[in-house]
């Protein structure tokens, strides 16, 4: 990204991450829950911050259609509105995870590019892909929100997994089957994960 602005200086803050963590007695880190409509990301991020938040873990998560009515709300759909779309939510993940919090985000981030670039705003290891994997079917079947009812009617043109492509994660952290698992089971895998890598 090209920085437009110009006579601008980074200022360094006095309390550093190290101090927000110990503050918050656990790290920052990110979990960017990927998958398609109705895979149950969103379910699965606010379950996972339901838990964590339980045990007194300093948490927020960002949601795909939550982050359209205001950061994101002059973006579209198109192939370069979601690009920039995960671009910007990749920068405040990066803020939350500097403020020593464990930032969940739930989007459909279809291209693969804009994952790893997201990744690459973070320290190594502060971003845990988990790519909820469910078939388009069964997420069809599903169609909680009636998307993919308008998309096969030709009223959504670039709706991910019809119109547009999806591009599942090659080498995410975690893969979640939502089509068979439980949420209790899913919530289990994600909290294996953390304390796996030392994170909670």
């Amino acid at each position: 990204m090209t920085i437009k602005s110009s006579n601008i200086v980074w200022h360094n803050s006095t309390i550093t991450r190290t101090d927000r963590e110990k503050l918050h007695q656990h790290k920052g880190v990110v979990l960017w829950f990927t998958g398609l409509s109705g895979s149950g990301k969103s379910t699965l991020a606010h379950a996972v911050e339901t838990y964590l938040h339980k045990i007194n873990i300093s948490t927020y998560v960002l949601d795909g259609d939550n982050v359209r009515h205001g950061l994101c709300g002059d973006l579209g759909f198109s192939d370069q509105d979601r690009v920039e779309n995960i671009r910007r939510i990749g920068e405040v993940a990066k803020l939350l995870t500097e403020a020593g919090i464990i930032t969940l985000t739930a989007f459909i981030s279809p291209f693969k590019i804009d994952r790893d670039n997201a990744r690459k705003c973070l320290p190594h290891g502060d971003f845990l892909e988990i790519y909820c994997h469910c078939p388009i079917e069964t997420c069809e079947q599903r169609d909680v929100k009636g998307l993919y009812k308008k998309a096969r009617a030709g009223e959504i043109p670039l709706f991910t997994g019809i119109g547009s492509p999806y591009e599942p994660p090659t080498r995410p952290e975690l893969i979640i089957n939502t089509e068979k698992l439980t949420i209790e089971e899913s919530i289990e895998e994600v909290i294996k994960l953390l304390k796996e890598k030392n994170l909670i």
